[in-house]
């Protein structure tokens, strides 16, 4: 258990990859059971306790993960969300070496069965997505980019990093050359988020930067 922050109304957790976020059926271990375990260990709670993932990231995925400890904060962080309040930056580690620097990546996909798919514009269920991502580095091992995404769409950034040919480090479901990271490993970090404290409303930042020691 990496925790980053926790106080009466949120818990913060750095997900190492491999595991899912949340139970369901044919994963018999996630982060939040394991969580639940340790906020009723650490605060000696008896009975049940209250933790609901704000949001998730892929099995596959590492990085912060938000977790809820009361209803009310819940509701509030999911109206923070919805009113686009939350930053999210994403580093990740790209097959080849990408020609520009910096960009923005601009993709119609549809949420297919498991995968998303790039689709056209105006295709049924289609949903635009965008990013912005910079070059942090270049090596023999692929490209090391920093992603800040500007939507949030199912399997968003292995999506559209597979359709322009450079797809996630390990990431075989859309693309990638096998690799010894895993099939329950990819190259792909949620390092940072910000958002307004549920009760306080203060602006939260945390971090958890990359380390090539999680893939």
């Amino acid at each position: 258990m990496n925790v980053i922050f926790v106080d009466n109304h949120i818990l913060i957790i750095s997900k190492p990859a491999g595991l899912a976020t949340q139970p369901s059926e044919g994963n018999a271990n996630s982060l939040e059971d394991m969580a639940k375990a340790w906020i009723k260990e650490e605060y000696e709670k008896p009975g049940n306790v209250y933790l609901h993932a704000v949001h998730r990231l892929d099995k596959p995925v590492s990085g912060l993960v938000l977790f809820a400890r009361t209803s009310k904060a819940l509701s509030r962080l999911n109206a923070s969300m919805r009113d686009k309040e939350f930053k999210k930056t994403y580093t990740a580690l790209i097959e080849g070496k990408i020609k520009q620097d910096q960009g923005i990546l601009e993709h119609y996909l549809i949420h297919g069965d498991h995968k998303a798919i790039v689709s056209k514009k105006g295709a049924r269920e289609a949903k635009l997505c965008r990013l912005h991502y910079k070059v942090l580095k270049k090596s023999v091992k692929g490209t090391l980019v920093e992603i800040d995404l500007e939507t949030g769409r199912y399997h968003q950034i292995r999506a559209q990093f597979a359709a322009i040919g450079h797809p996630v480090v390990g990431d075989t479901k859309y693309g990638a050359r096998a690799t010894g990271l895993g099939p329950q490993k990819i190259a792909l970090h949620q390092g940072e988020m910000s958002f307004p404290h549920p009760v306080t409303q203060e602006l939260k930042t945390f971090s958890c930067p990359w380390t090539e020691q999680g893939f």
